[in-house]
């Protein structure tokens, strides 16, 4: 993870969602940047939700641009609030934070493979009625022989307060090299609340039973049905620049929303 100060000497583009409130933001930053300095094309204001974000970055994955993000959805975890009156102030003084996705590999019941990048979390999901059979090692260590439950997430950092926290995952540092395993509605074994892992190695999830108990993998929203090996690790040879608010950073977040659960 790295951070440092942006350069004023930047390129603005903007992508926006279609929704009206995406569309009018990007006009009024558009009037705003026509007579900022245009030398290098590096910085990516994004207009949107995570979701837009989540997209926009894995459309992107071979580059090396800074992206802003303004939030024009619900939540926004990974974007900053909006400012009209500050917003080239506060982009040319915004702090970068590099995070690594997961890379998703997939082998479904036809043997065919499928490979996804997540930036927030891997999750695995029951696909019928029946309740999900797994078993999940990482490296050479068998994590867990077999979990009857809803599913299991593997989640990054950066998505540990997302999915991740619903499922009453741990919340992970961004700095910590760390990605938490958490059970989801577990069954057998009831008392079993996951495990915290290195990044390094990688996890595998087997179905133990695809015939009577299907599941799909899910990387971040893009779903593969039918799954029967997935296997998850951290790309770190892809890299996300992501600019922050100097007083919002994306740890400070993460960190407020673990001031929170200890708190509620």
């Amino acid at each position: 993870m790295k951070k440092k100060k942006l350069s004023t000497k930047s390129k603005i583009q903007i992508i926006s969602d279609t929704n009206s409130k995406s569309l009018k933001i990007k006009n009024l930053i558009s009037r705003k940047i026509e007579d900022s300095p245009k030398i290098k094309p590096n910085i990516v204001i994004v207009i949107g939700g995570d979701g837009f974000m989540l997209q926009t970055l894995k459309k992107n994955k071979n580059s090396k641009k800074f992206f802003y993000g303004i939030n024009s959805g619900n939540y926004g975890f990974l974007m900053n609030k909006f400012s009209s009156k500050n917003i080239l102030q506060n982009l040319f003084k915004a702090k970068m934070i590099t995070i690594s996705p997961l890379e998703m590999t997939v082998k479904n019941k036809n043997n065919q493979m499928k490979k996804y990048l997540a930036i927030n979390e891997v999750s695995i999901l029951r696909q019928s009625r029946q309740a999900a059979s797994l078993s999940i090692e990482y490296g050479r260590k068998k994590i867990i022989k077999k979990l009857v439950a809803d599913g299991v997430l593997v989640s990054t950092p950066a998505g540990s307060t997302a999915y991740n926290l619903s499922v009453h995952g741990p919340i992970l540092s961004l700095n910590s090299k760390k990605l938490s395993i958490s059970p989801i509605s577990p069954f057998r074994p009831r008392r079993w609340r996951g495990k915290i892992v290195g990044d390094k190695s990688k996890i595998v999830i087997k179905n133990l039973n695809p015939s009577k108990r299907p599941i799909s993998s899910v990387a971040d929203n893009i779903e593969v049905r039918n799954a029967k090996n997935i296997f998850v690790q951290t790309n770190k040879k892809i890299k996300f620049n992501l600019l922050y608010d100097k007083n919002r950073s994306l740890q400070k977040k993460i960190k407020i929303e673990q001031l929170r659960r200890e708190t509620s």
